[in-house]
């Protein structure tokens, strides 16, 4: 905006920065400057004579009232650039001052021009961030709390149904559902932290991309099943192999496959589509649902980006799964792109991978093994938690599946307890007052015979430096809480199979 009554400097200032491709607006008077910063501008260009102390009161007041992410910049043409006393009163009216000394090149006046613009942008950006922050913020404690209420109802049911076996069975069912659901949120959090910075380590293999479209598909088949939906897979003959993460892969096409379900109403169909070209496959998932402005697609992978795209939010989430799986395929050298023709279109997102022509790959153990695998009464468990209701809950789930098992609060119990019996399998909390649970495994290591113990970390640290540390102390598996007890019990499983081989042999 440019306010230079006197003269021809509000013309020739526009026409010097339309031809720099500047927008400008010439306002004839303070009080139209003020109403048209109402509007948005990026910044003000005037001079002296119309910002002395006395004529600009309506100016200083908007320049004090801004909210705290904005910071008007204000460049003046003044030919009293060396007045020390003017500088400073100035300064102190409208803060964000830049002084021009007139006249100026041109050369000039456009530099100062974008500067003060491209600021400017930079603020609305800030203020866009935090906008969208604090709607996630507010969402996430709305998702939090969703849960918190059938686990706190279920908890009274079971003090008050102890005798009832039924009700106590399908009270606790409802537990574990509420639990896995926090869990999934939290483990978004955690994820998109960690995959945004580039913190994850892929356990790369070679992989059929339709073994991961059908490892996907059966992870959303309840919700699709739930809303009645039809998915048809036309996956190409030749079925590609890609270099990646199983995983995270599956992870990948779930979350998109999950998001197509979310905003396709009930009924609705979802086609996946694979194609192969000469360096990378393709994967189109597109379905006939809500569609999306031109907008949300441009935004659709923008971490915090959350355009409402339905009139409720019964499906939950935290709208963070669409960042988390484009930072996901960009580590595997791939890309994602989303298309929608407008509101009431359907949405279609591709998934390009770069292929790996090597189809010979190494058989995978036998899942049937591990699956199969029986508890057995002779395996010592070794359970150590601080948190005594923690300790006991998982000791009662390890005694479940006929497991032996000894329980302790505190590190040096636990340690003095494997000198006189040695363990077969150590799930030990990190933060642990006494001793922290890196330390205890280092010298659980140093016991006779305790090489071939498998060792589990039960913790709430689960970054990347945290697996490191663990790791480096001894722990064969990392495991964040809540523990995931199916995956739990396939690493138990596991270890029952390493044992029975070993006494074979």
């Amino acid at each position: 905006m440019i306010c230079a009554p006197f003269g021809r400097d509000a013309e020739l200032s526009a026409g010097v920065l339309q031809r720099a491709g500047l927008e400008s607006f010439i306002c004839k008077n303070i009080d139209e400057v003020v109403r048209e910063l109402a509007v948005g501008a990026g910044a003000l260009l005037t001079v002296e004579d119309v910002v002395i102390r006395g004529r600009c009161a309506a100016l200083e007041e908007f320049i004090a009232r801004q909210p705290t992410w904005s910071d008007l910049p204000v460049l003046v043409l003044t030919r009293v650039a060396n007045d020390s006393h003017w500088n400073n009163d100035a300064y102190q009216r409208l803060r964000n001052l830049t002084l021009l000394e007139s006249p100026i090149r041109p050369s000039t006046l456009i530099s100062a021009a974008r500067g003060a613009v491209r600021a400017r942008e930079r603020q609305y950006e800030v203020f866009e961030a935090d906008r969208r922050k604090d709607e996630f913020l507010a969402m996430l404690g709305h998702e939090l709390r969703n849960p918190l209420a059938p686990i706190g109802a279920a908890a009274q049911l079971l003090s008050l149904s102890a005798e009832n076996p039924d009700k106590v069975r399908s009270t606790s069912q409802i537990i574990a559902r509420q639990v896995k659901h926090m869990t999934s949120l939290i483990d978004d959090l955690l994820d998109v932290a960690r995959v945004t910075r580039g913190l994850i380590t892929l356990d790369r293999e070679l992989i059929s991309v339709n073994q991961i479209l059908a490892d996907a598909a059966e992870q959303v088949d309840p919700m699709l099943r739930a809303r009645q939906h039809e998915l048809e897979l036309k996956l190409a003959a030749d079925p590609f192999t890609v270099e990646g993460d199983r995983k995270r892969l599956v992870q990948v096409f779930a979350n998109v496959l999950q998001n197509a379900v979310k905003y396709t109403p009930n009924g609705g169909k979802i086609v996946v589509t694979s194609e192969v070209g000469e360096t990378e496959g393709a994967v189109h998932i597109a379905d006939n649902g809500i569609g999306m402005t031109q907008d949300m697609v441009d935004h659709v992978f923008d971490l915090f980006a959350q355009a409402e795209r339905s009139a409720d939010r019964s499906q939950g989430g935290l709208g963070l799964g669409l960042s988390i799986v484009e930072s996901l395929v960009r580590s595997h050298g791939g890309s994602v792109a989303a298309h929608s023709d407008g509101l009431g279109q359907g949405s279609t997102f591709t998934i390009r991978l770069p292929l790996h022509r090597q189809t010979d790959q190494a058989p995978a153990a036998s899942a049937s093994v591990v699956a199969n695998a029986a508890a057995s009464g002779s395996l010592r468990v070794l359970v150590v938690d601080d948190n005594q209701d923690a300790a006991d809950t998982l000791a009662m789930l390890m005694e479940a599946g006929g497991y032996e098992v000894s329980v302790h609060y505190t590190a040096r119990d636990a340690l003095a307890a494997a000198q006189e019996s040695l363990p077969h399998i150590c799930l030990l909390d990190i933060g642990l007052p006494d001793m922290n649970g890196n330390e205890l495994a280092r010298e659980l290591r140093k016991l006779p015979g305790a090489s071939s113990a498998v060792l589990v970390a039960i913790t709430g640290y689960g970054q990347q430096e945290d697996r490191d540390s663990s790791r480096r102390a001894g722990f064969d598996h990392h495991f964040v809480k809540p523990v995931d007890v199916e995956e739990l019990m396939r690493v138990l499983a596991g270890a029952v199979v390493s044992s029975a081989q070993k006494m074979q042999h």
